[in-house]
């Protein structure tokens, strides 16, 4: 717990003094962080979905530390725009679900219909709210089965808050953040610089140094993934950036925001030869991969097989505890699921609610080797070797 206080009081020191309206604006080119434990690269990647939300809620400081305190390689979040154009930690583009707006008398008369995805939603948006307005509210727990203690106790984060926890954890921890409905946003946000969402998205990642492909030296010194439902916004961002990019893969019945293709479309073997060029992985919903019957595990697809076969990663989503959550063949056990997954599934890492858990299963059935860090090195020259073999 005291590294957890120390990294809140670290953020709180590099972010005070500045207006809500500009966040850690003069630290970054300053930023120079030892850390002493590198990230892991020998086992499947434990991502902190939206931080450790099955016990704190969500995209929350709370949620990041508790994430990093209990093992996550990424601590994964998805970034929104506000009306004045600040960059935001947040995963509905409406606020209804997880925050107090509900009850914030001052903000009843907010609430629109807008065109999201195809479809009209009614709501508190995001993109109606200025970061000072947004600060002003109070996140609570998305589903009411989980730990209610912490609802109202934590406020809406930045990006470059949510960067910061990450860069000054007393290890190596990587970031995982998504472009959010750029579509949408775009629409609704415009900067004065006629700069697009991605652009912001990418210059403030930029900023803090994030760059270089995967496994490059500049990588594993600052460990990122980009993500995004968008395939278009991808390809865009490839301009901007070489750091890994992760396509996300819906469910069967929705399609793309952007380009309006279907899941079998985006998932054929010429698209996916077709996108490979710009991303390094997919990040498909799990029951893509292998559809339930009745809630029993169906026959796997051959997607993982597909996907590796170009040398693809895939990363599914999401790995939750609450038995509601679990196929019956797990019998109420998320080891059960883990093992399944990484054993026989074979995938390349994980969106988990829960980030303690995933931790100490693969500390029981894959640790870390006697010597870590000969092995990261063996396993990073083992890597370039067959890059530059062309494999």
């Amino acid at each position: 717990m005291a590294a957890f206080w120390l990294i809140s009081i670290i953020v709180l020191v590099l972010l005070s003094g500045e207006s809500n309206a500009n966040p850690a604006a003069s630290q970054q080119s300053q930023l120079d962080v030892n850390h002493r434990k590198p990230l892991q690269t020998f086992r499947p990647y434990n991502i902190a979905h939206r931080g450790s939300n099955g016990e704190i809620p969500e995209e929350t400081t709370a949620a990041y530390l508790r994430a990093i305190e209990e093992g996550a390689d990424f601590i994964e979040s998805d970034i929104l725009a506000t009306k004045d154009g600040h960059l935001i930690c947040f995963h509905d583009v409406i606020l209804d679900a997880t925050t107090d707006i509900a009850n914030r008398t001052e903000f009843a008369n907010r609430k629109r219909t807008y065109e999201v995805e195809r479809q009209n939603v009614t709501g508190w948006f995001v993109v109606d709210f200025t970061l000072e307005e947004l600060k002003s509210l109070r996140v609570k727990q998305r589903y009411n089965f989980r730990d209610q203690q912490y609802n109202g106790k934590y406020q809406i984060i930045t990006f470059d808050e949510y960067i910061l926890i990450a860069l000054y954890a007393d290890r190596v921890v990587g970031i995982y953040p998504e472009l959010k409905n750029p579509i949408f946003i775009n629409e609704h946000v415009k900067w004065s610089d006629g700069k697009k969402f991605e652009d912001k998205f990418v210059q403030t990642l930029l900023k803090y140094g994030y760059k270089g492909e995967y496994m490059s030296e500049d990588w594993l010194k600052q460990p990122l993934f980009i993500q995004s439902f968008a395939p278009s916004s991808l390809i865009y961002m490839s301009n901007m950036t070489n750091s890994p990019k992760i396509f996300l893969i819906d469910d069967t019945t929705v399609r793309t925001q952007d380009t309006n293709q279907s899941y079998y479309e985006i998932t054929s073997d010429a698209y996916l030869a077709f996108i490979r060029k710009y991303i390094v992985g997919i990040g498909p919903w799990k029951d893509t991969i292998v559809p339930p019957i009745n809630n029993y595990l169906g026959p796997p697809t051959d997607l993982v097989a597909r996907a590796h076969a170009l040398n693809l990663q895939v990363h599914p989503y999401t790995f939750r505890n609450e038995n509601m959550f679990l196929h019956f063949d797990f019998h109420q056990d998320p080891y059960l699921e883990y093992e399944y997954w990484l054993g026989e599934i074979g995938v390349d890492g994980l969106f988990t609610d829960f980030t303690g858990t995933l931790h100490r299963f693969q500390e029981c059935t894959t640790p870390y080797p006697k010597n870590e860090k000969n092995a990261e090195a063996l396993l990073q020259k083992i890597y370039y070797m067959l890059k530059d073999s062309g494999y």
